[in-house]
């Protein structure tokens, strides 16, 4: 197949005449010259491939710590069960905040799989929005008043889990809204 054949569903798309399309080609092959040449677009190309494995690797630690607490969440349901304490709130408490903290686990991972793709920043923007939900949750969940010193203390502490749980909503919201298309949410396995 020839290089022309290859290009004329790009001139389809973008509307523009060939001729117009090779003067821009030809335009940014020129200032990448001018810029370093082919040799800085080999570096910035390997260091690009570099970055891309760091970030697989960086994903896989994240499935092993994943599965390691899984195992371990696993482990401590069971030795509730046969304490006969699994019917205690705080227990139930504990192991809701071990799962919240495994997604979170699976939230950052989903964040470091679409780096490595290089996603549409509009869909790694959501991803860490909704790890950070999922965090503030997971703060809610396990907050004791009698933690702190004083009511005081507990209130503000509380307010500002409302404030930063209504900042991260309207920030969503905001996503969906103006930045990015539908149908890219954080689901990808």
């Amino acid at each position: 197949m020839s290089d022309e054949g290859a290009t004329e569903p790009a001139d389809a798309a973008d509307g523009q005449p060939p001729a117009q399309q090779d003067e821009e080609n030809t335009a940014r092959a020129e200032d990448r010259e001018r810029q370093g040449g082919p040799q800085v677009e080999r570096l910035v190309d390997a260091s690009e491939r570099v970055m891309q494995t760091v970030e697989l690797v960086a994903a896989l630690v994240l499935v092993v710590l994943f599965a390691i607490g899984v195992f371990d969440l696993g482990l401590q349901i069971l030795g509730e069960i046969q304490s006969g304490d699994i019917s205690d709130p705080l227990v139930v408490i504990g192991f809701i905040d071990t799962a919240l903290l495994l997604f979170i686990i699976v939230e950052v991972y989903n964040t470091v799989i679409a780096y490595a793709r290089s996603d549409e920043t509009a869909r790694i923007l959501r991803l860490v929005i909704f790890t950070g939900v999922i965090a503030l949750v997971r703060k809610a969940i396990v907050f004791r008043t009698g933690e702190y010193d004083t009511a005081a203390d507990a209130l503000l502490v509380a307010g500002s889990y409302g404030l930063l749980t209504l900042v991260l909503a309207v920030l969503l919201f905001v996503s969906y809204q103006y930045v990015g298309g539908r149908g890219d949410e954080p689901i990808t396995y």
